[in-house]
């Protein structure tokens, strides 16, 4: 099968990558590049656990095809950190323990970059809306709003 040779951004890095038309971007994530933070939960759209923003918003990369991001910029769960240490999201989530399996976390916190991009001092009403597309199994979500809540607060700050 043809392969196609992509150019993108991710996490700020230039990145190129070959890729055969079927495979979604989560699969190049995981197969192709080792970027194994993003989970495949599901593979059709409905859990988020495979959530990235591209160009600003986010998508299940379960759902784009890799030869789609040509030319685009994909933050994933490995981008939120930085060397420094963990972003005020990830501590908030840590901070309150909203998060126990774990395979849910990355999707979660992903989307919960982009919220609080667009808007840094979210409702609660607001953060249930934003992160419905989000399925937790094990840790119930009163804790991930307080860690969401939390962490905007301290980016806030």
């Amino acid at each position: 099968m043809r392969k196609f040779h992509v150019k993108t951004l991710i996490n700020s890095d230039p990145v190129e990558f070959l890729c055969e038309p079927r495979q979604s971007l989560l699969e190049i994530l995981r197969d192709n590049l080792r970027l194994t933070g993003s989970k495949e939960g599901c593979n059709d759209g409905n859990c988020g656990a495979c959530t990235v923003i591209l160009d600003g918003r986010t998508v299940n990369s379960c759902l784009i095809l890799g030869v789609e991001v040509e030319g685009h910029e994909i933050t994933t769960i490995e981008g939120v950190a930085s060397p420094a240490g963990l972003h005020p999201i990830q501590q908030a989530f840590l901070e309150n323990a909203a998060l126990q399996c774990g395979f849910c976390t990355p999707g979660f916190i992903v989307a919960t970059k982009s919220l609080l991009e667009t808007d840094p001092n979210p409702s609660e009403e607001r953060i249930r809306h934003w992160l419905a597309g989000n399925l937790c199994r094990c840790t119930g979500y009163d804790k991930i709003v307080r860690a969401v809540l939390d962490a905007a607060s301290a980016c806030r700050r």
